[in-house]
């Protein structure tokens, strides 16, 4: 996706942003996240703010960025506080709370694991709001009915815990980019994030030693991780191939064979 820096967009934009963060004296372009086309930090008097919006034109992308918005007062706490939302210039625009931090380190041994843990934790807790897509839908074009039912539940999940949109900083850690929120078991996002240990080459057994401190996940009907299994495997080699796809559903088969 081309990124487009701030003092790149619009001065419309610039002014309707303004109207909510004051004058803006500097910007910092941020090249991370999938879902946006244009991110900064953005320098105010009140203080920093980051902002990350879509061109109007991307039904796609304010689909995202309206569900992000839709859950954000579930989330606080476990990701910041969204402070407005602006759509001017041909963009819509999104602005947080900043948050001062640097991606998880998941690699095997890292400090950061206890704190990703506790964000985890903290999200298991939330239940997803009124009008949150339910999770099993994303897999209905390749499970059978009785195991789409065994991937639906109440709980908000994120669904896209890669160290991008973990930060760690000041002694805890923050989950954000909440564009792909679904409603779930609450053991779904331990299986994601457990498979992101094992790419950031943490061996398998101690991957799933550290899912086995969520009570959720131990708790986890073997049948409805095995369909959650195969379900992301066939969707990824649609997607890429089999060929492809064969390293990353190996590490997600780790997850069926646990169970």
């Amino acid at each position: 996706m081309s990124r487009t820096g701030w003092w790149e967009l619009p001065a419309g934009v610039w002014a309707a942003v303004e109207e909510r963060t004051g004058p803006v004296a500097g910007a910092r372009d941020v090249a991370d996240g999938l879902t946006c086309s244009t991110a900064a930090v953005l320098t105010t008097a009140s203080g920093p703010v980051f902002m990350k919006g879509v061109p109007a034109g991307d039904a796609r992308g304010r689909a995202a960025q309206a569900m992000e918005a839709a859950v954000n007062a579930a989330v606080l706490g476990v990701g910041p506080r969204l402070l407005w939302r602006v759509v001017a210039g041909g963009w819509d625009l999104l602005g947080f709370e900043y948050v001062e931090g640097r991606h998880a380190d998941l690699s095997t041994g890292s400090a950061d694991l206890a704190l990703v843990a506790g964000v985890l934790r903290a999200a298991q807790a939330v239940r997803a709001p009124e009008g949150v897509p339910s999770f099993a839908d994303r897999f209905a074009e390749v499970l059978p009915p009785g195991q789409l039912e065994l991937l639906r539940g109440d709980s908000l999940l994120h669904t896209d815990t890669n160290p991008h949109n973990l930060l760690v900083g000041d002694g805890r850690a923050w989950l954000v980019d909440w564009a792909m929120p679904a409603a779930g078991p609450a053991w779904v996002d331990v299986a994601y994030t457990t498979v992101r240990l094992m790419e950031a080459d943490c061996p398998p057994g101690e991957a799933l030693e550290w899912a086995a401190q969520f009570p959720a996940w131990a708790a986890a009907d073997p049948r409805a991780v095995g369909a959650f299994v195969a379900g992301a495997c066939r969707l990824w080699e649609r997607q890429v191939g089999a060929r492809d796809a064969r390293p990353s559903n190996g590490r997600f088969t780790v997850l069926g064979m646990a169970a």
